[in-house]
């Protein structure tokens, strides 16, 4: 039995523009990046599918490669989103060279006549896409959403029936019986149709997860300077102190504290102090490791715990950051400001977190008495 692949487009079209309208409402509220490009994918398949529409008609020679490019279209804008969630930038030459390749191959192949022109390269890049996306999907953190899963096995179902689309079009044709019967547009139809009413069920929880995390991830940080805020890197410090105390490697920690910072506000205005602040900021963020944790401590003070790193070890991450400060252009003609530091480490005696910034702290209150722009060491503790 075929089915009839008209009724059935039109089918598709209906439900894909019904989901649209849904979720772009959805994307509204939520701003979700995930959302927003399933919202996309949807408007490639819908536009895709009425362009199909218009095969065997005087229009095929243009609605057929340009269903094939906006399909094509719909599977990548599903693996930008997957990658969305695991804030990865969209793939854009990935995206464009895709959607060309599948242009230029569907005009080189008579589609005025051939509804498959260009349809080896449109079933591969479908599976490509598709799987992409099953991939990023299935690679997201286990902590960041309870449907991921599930969605990269819907995703990986449906790439590995376009790759059997592709095997069977590659062996038997697009006329040959077994194509027709089992990889068809009809049935190809269906098995979309279904998945995305599948799927669909999942993208709110979906969506909404990454909204959650965004806000959290908003929470946890300082809004000028992108570090971590004061509260979420006690939290973070104590733990991995706690974690560190059962191995007993070193760690160690350093407050700096921008000089003579309110001089720059009241001569430039807080404008420049802000851009003073991201600066050190940005110095920081490239001298330390991915490991590290920087915050911003409140005010002009900054706050570092370098796990595994002895006391001289930090003072030389301190020169780093005031080379790389150095090197930044200056903001408008206003030279950035030196920096005092206070280091200490695990080594001169404090374990815990109050008393290691205790001792910071006076380090960096000798710094400022000595006359600022250097970097002491915290003493040993009695």
């Amino acid at each position: 039995m075929v089915l009839d692949i008209t009724t059935l487009r039109v089918a598709l079209g209906v439900v894909a523009l019904t989901l649209l309208l849904l979720f772009y409402a959805s994307f509204r509220r939520t701003r979700s990046s995930y959302n927003g490009w399933w919202c996309i994918a949807l408007l490639f398949f819908l536009a895709g599918n009425l362009a199909f529409l218009l095969n065997g008609t005087p229009h095929q020679v243009w609605a057929n490669p340009s269903g094939n490019v906006l399909l094509v279209g719909g599977a990548l804008s599903v693996w930008t989103g997957a990658r969305s969630l695991r804030m990865l930038p969209p793939p854009k030459w990935q995206f464009a060279t895709a959607c060309g390749i599948t242009a230029l191959s569907s005009l080189l192949e008579n589609p005025g006549y051939n509804t498959w022109s260009g349809g080896l390269v449109y079933l591969g890049f479908m599976t490509l896409g598709i799987a992409l996306a099953s991939r990023d999907l299935w690679l997201l953190d286990s902590s960041y959403s309870h449907v991921h899963k599930s969605m990269a096995l819907a995703a990986g179902f449906l790439a590995a029936y376009y790759f059997c689309r592709l095997a069977v079009y590659l062996v038997d044709g697009p006329s040959g019986p077994n194509f027709r019967m089992y990889f068809g547009p009809s049935m190809a139809s269906l098995v979309t149709l279904v998945l995305l009413v599948a799927v669909s069920f999942s993208m709110t929880a979906l969506s909404n997860d990454q909204l959650i995390n965004r806000l959290s991830e908003r929470a946890a940080r300082d809004n000028l300077t992108g570090l971590l805020n004061r509260g979420t890197f006690m939290d973070l410090a104590t733990k991995e102190l706690e974690r560190l105390h059962a191995t007993s490697p070193v760690a160690s920690l350093i407050l700096a504290d921008l000089d003579h910072f309110k001089a720059i506000n009241d001569e430039y205005g807080h404008a420049a102090g802000d851009a003073a602040l991201q600066a050190f900021a940005a110095a920081c963020s490239e001298s330390v490791r991915s490991t590290d944790l920087v915050a911003r401590y409140g005010g002009e003070e900054f706050i570092l715990l370098l796990p595994g790193a002895s006391q001289e070890r930090a003072e030389s991450i301190a020169a780093d950051i005031n080379r790389s400060l150095a090197a930044s252009k200056s903001l408008d003609d206003i030279h950035l400001p030196t920096v005092s530091y206070g280091v200490t480490s695990t080594q001169v005696g404090a374990v815990d977190l109050t008393a290691m910034i205790a001792a910071a702290d006076a380090a960096l209150y000798e710094a400022k008495s000595l006359g600022r722009n250097r970097v002491v060491r915290a003493a040993p503790r009695a």
